[in-house]
């Protein structure tokens, strides 16, 4: 689930850049100044609102969401990882949400309400401030060039946010299925379903470590009259997720412990090549603004370090197989305030 904050939070000046086009139309930037981590910086699409793109396991396709071709939400694309080759391959109904690789490359899953809904949903009432709709997502699965659609859940509410296992054998999700949202295993086939997390409050956007034997993920456990509220939203399908930290638990659900205390919106993690650190997303230095950066932190909580120093968003970050290039999404460089484009670099550790 992607943040939709306002373009009058999101809109910046772009800072002067040398640029020029690579392969494949690509467009090629220097980073922002402190982004050391990042070299030879490239622009894969370049209008509308592109984001959550993640790497197939042999690291030359990516799997995304994009609002395009004149939609005005988000559909699931794949393209190979120079930019070329951008195809659909949901059903072009609906909204969708998360796409993931899996099974040695041959299907990707990700989740789609096109079964409850045809359109595109309607936006959350503005007088409620900043929330996120929680569509009736379930997760289905495609080849990569769109055919043989097939239905992994069938729970009619939001059911998304999927990551697969190392060994190809587990997926891990987040569910309203129960009545909260939590996150759930089950097997690729869809079977042996089985919740994680059970404490009141959001859980979610899990991802697993380069070993299979942790889940980082992101959580809010509001209690007393936070709580109340909480459930309140929930029950017209809405959630706020201005305050969000991040959390670690075994592969089987247990040791559920908080790994970040910064305040603010922390989400988004996945980990470095090594599995010694953790990618997310933050707007901790700017709490309730559209202003996320992306940091580095130790799997133990330690260690926390600046990545990215744009004004705007840089969100959904994930290093390729052999943990030598980072894709992310990003505001910077909008041809229009707000718009979201994808982006890789070359990782210098």
């Amino acid at each position: 689930m992607r943040p939709k904050v306002s373009p009058v939070l999101l809109a910046w000046v772009t800072a002067a850049a040398c640029l020029h086009t690579g392969s494949a139309g690509t467009i090629v930037r220097d980073p922002g100044p402190g982004e050391q981590h990042l070299r030879n910086v490239r622009q894969l699409t370049n209008s509308g609102a592109n984001a959550e793109a993640y790497f197939s396991a042999d690291g030359r396709r990516i799997v995304f969401q994009s609002a395009r071709d004149g939609r005005a939400c988000d559909q699931q694309y794949v393209m190979n990882v120079d930019g070329t080759d951008i195809h659909r391959i949901s059903t072009g109904t609906g909204k969708t949400t998360c796409g993931f690789f899996y099974a040695n490359d041959e299907r990707v899953f990700f989740g789609s309400s096109h079964a409850e809904q045809t359109a595109c949903p309607e936006k959350p009432d503005a007088s409620k401030g900043y929330v996120w709709r929680l569509d009736p997502y379930d997760i289905y699965t495609a080849r990569p060039d769109g055919s043989d659609l097939r239905r992994l859940t069938n729970y009619g509410v939001y059911t998304a946010e999927g990551v697969v296992s190392p060994d190809g054998k587990t997926i891990v999700f987040t569910s309203l299925k129960d009545g909260d949202l939590d996150i759930y295993a089950m097997n690729v086939d869809g079977g042996n379903v089985h919740r994680l997390t059970s404490t009141p409050g959001y859980d979610g956007g899990p991802w697993w470590s380069p070993d299979g034997t942790k889940i980082v993920y992101r959580a809010w456990h509001p209690v007393d009259t936070a709580l109340v509220s909480y459930r309140e939203l929930l029950s017209q399908r809405l959630v706020r997720p201005n305050r969000m930290e991040l959390w670690m638990m075994n592969a089987d659900g247990s040791d559920q412990h908080q790994i970040t205390h910064l305040g603010g919106a922390n989400f988004g993690p996945s980990w470095t090549h090594d599995g010694r650190r953790i990618i997310f997303s933050s707007n901790y230095r700017h709490p309730r603004t559209g202003n996320f950066n992306l940091f580095l932190i130790n799997s133990d909580g330690t260690g926390l370090e600046q990545v990215t120093t744009s004004a705007g968003f840089d969100g959904f970050p994930m290093f390729s197989p052999d943990g030598t290039t980072l894709i992310w999404a990003s505001n910077r460089h909008d041809a229009k305030p707000g718009e979201t484009n994808l982006f890789l670099a070359d990782w210098a550790p």
